[in-house]
């Protein structure tokens, strides 16, 4: 019976953030105008990042989107969802394809990585492998019911068992940050392999997934950043570039259930059937 990995394509959703702030004007004593409350509103512009929302501005510092689509957006010229909707902003926000769930051609079901490993479909080293990717790369996925969980969620509604819940939610600290343990601050992935945090193997094998899946995410502003801010801000590495860049059975940490064969995680996306859209 051959299984096939099926794939998904992020959209987009963004959110506009108001704030109104209240100024109070009070005349001179000698005039006799009555007081005068001035109210202004100003609007701050936001993209749905991965855990939390995006500032333009953040975007623009990140060098996601450059100066004059910043003012456009400001002016009114363009609006968020335009925006939001170019290949070039999408992939940092949302990301690119990922490995959602498994397709069984034989029957036309789609499952979800636990439900094919409790149905003997997967090995649960493989099935263990994709869940921490997906935990990674922003969220554990049913592909099922069209969702995008947070680890507590995907427990709690058995999506993934709680067998796995504690190596998932380790897996989900590339998303969310590690903390320091000597400053207290929160550092990316690569900055807590680095600090021996976590094991080497296992975080090339989530760095790579987070590659794959449109670029290294940054934990503190929930969202990918392209590869020469990733440098600039220590998330990643010269190094590191050439590992990923010549991978070798060691660092091909994933494993494709039909051939047997040991992945990238990019080259594992690219076998994967039924891309579609996330609604």
């Amino acid at each position: 019976m051959e299984i096939i990995l099926a794939s998904i394509q992020q959209k987009t959703t963004t959110t506009i953030t108001t704030t109104s702030s209240v100024s109070t004007y009070t005349p001179p004593p000698e005039t006799k105008s009555e007081k005068t409350t001035i109210t202004t509103t100003t609007t701050e512009t936001s993209f749905h990042g991965i855990r939390k929302n995006v500032t333009a501005g953040e975007l623009l510092a990140s060098k996601i989107i450059d100066k004059k689509l910043y003012e456009d957006l400001n002016t009114g010229k363009v609006t968020v969802n335009q925006v939001s909707e170019m290949d070039s902003v999408h992939k940092y926000l949302e990301g690119t394809n990922s490995i959602a769930g498994v397709y069984v051609q034989s029957t036309k079901q789609t499952m979800s990585i636990y439900e094919a490993k409790s149905k003997g479909l997967l090995t649960p080293g493989t099935s263990l492998v994709l869940l921490e990717a997906q935990a990674a790369t922003g969220f554990v996925i049913d592909p099922v019911k069209n969702k995008k969980l947070s680890v507590e969620e995907a427990a709690a509604q058995g999506v993934v068992g709680n067998e796995w819940k504690n190596k998932l939610l380790s897996a989900e600290r590339a998303v969310t940050g590690y903390k320091d343990p000597y400053t207290g601050n929160t550092i990316s992935l690569f900055q807590a392999l680095k600090k021996d945090l976590i094991v080497k193997d296992h975080g090339i094998r989530l760095l790579e997934a987070q590659i794959a899946t449109g670029g290294i995410i940054d934990p503190v502003y929930s969202h990918r950043v392209p590869v020469e801010v990733a440098y600039q801000r220590g998330y990643f590495d010269e190094e590191m570039n050439q590992i990923l860049d010549d991978p070798d059975d060691d660092t091909k940490g994933f494993f494709d259930p039909n051939t047997q064969e040991n992945l990238t995680y990019l080259q594992l996306v690219e076998r994967c059937d039924r891309p579609r859209y996330w609604p």
